[in-house]
Order: structure tokens, then sequence, then C-alpha cells
């Protein structure tokens, strides 16, 4: 791409120059018709080869005030545009020829010529931009430039995931397409490793090659393909009290020691059957070993029960009647069908190779039969929902954790409806033990290979620690002024009024900022060839047609079963 400025309008010349903001005068008011507000424009560097490339934040027409009894035709006008200095465009940087930096070689001189960008070196611009993003045999695309549609736009793939990103958007904003298209690229790489947590299932649509479906097992569901099953055992120490214990109660603190003690007991118990001596030596509580929950059961009870020797008769024990409330909460957890994914008593679940198989299922890369997984939590009950997602997403990063690096496959982690459970406030103990994870993941995933992708309608719902860990947008609109507010605040690019747009930009429309883009842009986001089920419903269509089919007979028997 060689600009040449002669084929270009002159806006004006520049009068002031900030750190990264010139004003430009404006001589001739018939050119304004000719820059918008977030259009490109180029202006003269003092270095030979190298342009200034900035973006109009503002067009300003003042009056001159001291002579306001004059005549329209006589008032003196004064045109000028704020424009915000993005990056520099050299001809040649060492070996490489048209290079795109986002940093500033040099500031605008006084005087310094400002030019419009012509169609013709927009769409050379746009596409040297997105070329500079592709950085393999199959690059990330994102859609089309809204500045010129003739230009694809790329992401970084590697930057993409390295870094975090967030995914934000009303309903209806066109979120869920962007999710399918991202998904089904994501699915096409030879050794994909990708999770969507899918909350409502509407992803089921989502076919195709490096693409595998599972479901949270349901009430009436047995260990079989596509069913996923998360037995009491995988619970870490926190989670265990976050979701059995009641804090209120007073015997809690003796609740939770028994609970410790015959947990460990039970593990030990399993170890020694298995002749597992090594592991019996090192494992704690938070080791993911099976136990029987029957016998943890009947070992509180005679805790619960308990008479020892008095000085003249039998006493009652220390735990005596202080664990009768908590052996009913969890007999209650137990015996709810909702949570047989977790409660099941098939043994195949009790096996000590479940974990790896489990892993297996989770980890598993497109070329071991594996690649996207798209996990359906419809059916998981929305009290236990946090604790259940981010005991995968826990999973997932403490076997990648303990991974040798030098076989480490990355995994990224799409979090659909993240503020569900990744909350900006926890308010009882699962919502605290699922922000605990998802907070480690965002602070220390990068390490090791785990990224975050959260995808929320409500950012100002989510966790400013998790979002701020975030160097990626995909910014769809918006129209709550809280959600606007998080996402300017968080956006890492201060480009004026860019962000001002939220709540205007078109169903599929997208700004697209950070360290993935490497100029920050407005996007039509391509629509994926799968559509996710999460087309609005038509209502008016709907109540015009002559008649509809009657579906409330099988809702309702699926409400009684709590399965679709």
């Amino acid at each position: 791409m060689i600009i040449n400025l002669e084929n270009e309008k002159i806006i004006g010349k520049v009068e002031s120059v900030d750190t990264a903001t010139v004003i430009v005068h404006v001589e001739d008011s018939d050119l304004l018709s000719v820059v918008q507000v977030n259009n490109l424009v180029i202006i003269r560097s003092s270095k030979m080869g190298q342009y200034l490339i900035g973006m109009v934040n503002k067009i300003v027409r003042k009056y001159d005030s001291q002579n306001m009894e004059l005549s329209d035709e006589e008032i003196n006008t004064y045109d000028i545009v704020k424009i915000t200095l993005v990056g520099t465009l050299i001809e040649k940087a060492g070996t490489q020829n048209n290079v795109f930096k986002r940093t500033l070689q040099s500031v605008a001189d006084i005087d310094a010529d400002c030019f419009t960008m012509s169609a013709e070196t927009l769409s050379a611009f746009m596409n040297m931009i997105s070329q500079g993003s592709v950085l393999s045999e199959n690059p990330l695309k994102i859609g089309k430039f809204t500045l010129n549609e003739k230009a694809q736009a790329y992401l970084d793939g590697n930057k993409f995931f390295q870094r975090h990103a967030v995914i934000t958007g009303c309903t209806g904003s066109g979120k869920s397409y962007t999710v399918a298209s991202l998904v089904e690229q994501v699915a096409k790489l030879k050794s994909a490793n990708a999770i969507l947590f899918d909350i409502h299932g509407e992803y089921g649509s989502i076919k195709g090659a490096g693409i595998k479906h599972y479901k949270i097992a349901g009430p009436g569901d047995s260990a079989n393909e596509g069913i996923m099953f998360l037995p009491y055992w995988l619970l870490s120490y926190e989670e265990m009290t976050s979701m059995l214990l009641d804090r209120s109660d007073n015997n809690a603190p003796n609740q939770a020691a028994m609970l410790s003690k015959y947990v460990l007991q039970g593990k030990k118990t399993y170890l020694v059957s298995k002749g597992k001596k090594e592991v019996e030596a090192q494992f704690t509580i938070d080791s993911p070993i099976p136990y029987n929950i029957s016998e943890l059961i009947n070992a509180l009870k005679i805790k619960d029960t308990e008479m020892v020797p008095g000085a003249t008769r039998p006493k009652q024990g220390d735990y005596f009647g202080k664990l009768s409330r908590f052996i009913q909460r969890l007999e209650n957890k137990i015996a709810d069908k909702r949570l047989n994914f977790m409660f099941s008593s098939e043994r195949v679940l009790l096996e000590y190779d479940y974990m790896e198989k489990l892993c297996e299922m989770l980890l598993a890369p497109t070329s071991k039969g594996g690649g996207v997984k798209i996990i359906d939590f419809s059916e998981v009950p929305s009290d236990v929902l946090p604790l259940i997602v981010s005991l995968i997403a826990r999973v997932i990063f403490s076997v990648q954790q303990w991974m040798d690096r030098k076989v480490i496959n990355p995994v990224a982690l799409f979090c659909d409806e993240a503020h569900l459970y990744i909350p900006e406030k926890a308010r009882y103990g699962v919502e605290v033990s699922s922000l605990s994870s998802f907070e480690r993941v965002a602070k220390e995933g990068r390490k090791y290979g785990v990224s975050l992708v959260v995808i929320t309608q409500r950012p100002s719902e989510v966790n400013r620690t998790v979002l701020s860990q975030a160097n990626n947008f995909i910014a769809m609109r918006l129209t709550n002024v809280d959600d606007q507010n998080v996402i300017k605040r968080l956006l890492p690019d201060n480009l004026g009024n860019y962000a001002d747009i939220l709540p205007i930009l078109d169903v599929g429309e997208a700004i697209v900022v950070g360290d993935a883009s490497l100029l920050p842009s407005r996007i039509v986001v391509d629509e994926p060839n799968n559509k996710p089920n999460s087309a609005t419903v038509e209502f008016w269509d709907e109540w015009s047609r002559e008649s509809v089919e009657d579906g409330i007979g099988v809702a309702v028997e699926a409400l009684r079963k709590q399965s679709r």
C-alpha cells in the first residue's frame, strides 16, 4: 500500500498538538461534508515515509461572538476538527513494507496538512490492517469493517485467547451469532480445544466436525455417551461446605469439622481398598478421590447419637444432636432427583479412573476425538448452577496446572450468561465458591493455557476483577446505562466518544477493541453457518396466525419430570 496524498483532499492544517490529540482548522467549510465522526484521516508526518493515522473525534463550528448583531451572512465562523491519533503507517520498516503500528513514531507539526482517506485508500488500508492479523493458514475472521465493507476484518487468534476476552450485548444484538461464528472457526482447527457453557441449551444446533455435545445429567439420565455426571467426590472442601452447610446454624462449625473428618476417612478407606499406597501417603481433602457417601452418613449418624462413659452412667457425646439437621440436609440433597448428575448411585461413578475419563471428555482436542465441547446446563437447578459451572472450570484449571508444560494443549472456556455464575456481588456460599474459581482462572489461567471468554448481556452484574483481566472486547449494542459505563471504563483504548455509539449499534454490529485487533474498529459480524436457537420470538406475527400448536401438555409433563 502506497499512499499518494495528491489523490486525497486536504481537510485543513494542524492548529494544536497534544500527546495523542490534534486540532485541525478547516478553512473550507464545504469539506466538512466529507468528514464524519469516527472516520479515519491522514496527517502528514515530519518523517519521510511515515504517516500519522487519526480518528475524527469531534467536529465543531464556532461563531464570532463579538459580532452577533451582524446579519447571518456577515457572521464569521471558525470550523475545527478534533482528531485522536491511533498510530503510524510506515511505508518501509526493516524488511517489511507497509507496517501499521499503534505507537506514535512522531508527532504532528503545527500547520501540517490533514487529509481525508478516499474509498480506495481506505479499502487498501483496512485490508492491510486485517492482513497484519492473519498469522496462520487459519485466520480468525470476525466480519467486515463498517467503514468499508469490502475489507475483511480479522483478529489475532493468539492474542484474542491469550489475553482473555469479553463479548457483550443486550438481548437481540447478535451476541449469540458472534459466539457461534467464533466457535465454528475454532472447531475447524486440527487440535482445537474449547468448552462452551451452554446455560439455556441454545447452542444445540451448532453441529459439524470438531464439535461435541454433552448434557449435564437430568433426573432420569444414566451414564451414557453424551451425558455428563459430576459426582460429589469431585467437590473441594470449600465447595462441599458451601453446598451442604447452613452457615446460620449454630452447629455449623461442628458439622464442618465432622464432614472434613469423615470425608478424609472415606477417601483413605477407598485408596487402601484399591492399593494406592503412594496416593494415600500424600492426598488431601481436596484430592478428587471417590468415597462412599452412604458410609459417611452412617458415620455422622453414629456420632450424632453417640453416648460416652460418664462418671456414674453413660452421657451424651460432644456431638450428640448437633449433626441432625446436617444429616437431614445431606439426605435431602441425595434424594433430590434434580441433583442426579451429582448423587447418582451408579457404580461407574465411583471407579478410580472416572476422573480421567471425565477430563478426557473435557480436554480432548480435535485430533484426539474432542474439539469444541458444548455442555448443556439447561436442566441444572439455578440454585446450584454457579457451583456446577465453576466445578468444571476448576477441574480444567487444576489438570492444566499439574500437566507437564511440554504437552499442555491450551483450552478456552466460553462462559455464556456469565452474570449468572460470575456475579459482581456474591450473596451466598455457592456464589462465593464459584467466584473464587473464576477469579483464579482470570488471574492465572494464561500461565497454564486456560483462556476465558466472558459472554454476557449484563456486564454491570459480572465481577469487576474477572472483567478487568480481559484485554479484548467485542461490544455489541448496549442500551442500559450501567452496562455502557462498565464497558467504557474497561476499554483499553481511549478513543473519545468511540464507545458512545454502543446504544445505536445495529443488530450484528460491534465495537472490537483490544490486543487482538490492531486498530479499534466498528465491525459487522459474520453470521454463523448454524444459527443458535436464540432468535427473538415474533410476538405480533405469532399472535396473527390462524392457529398454533398446543404444546402445553408436553411442557407440563417435562416440568414434572424435570427433563425435556
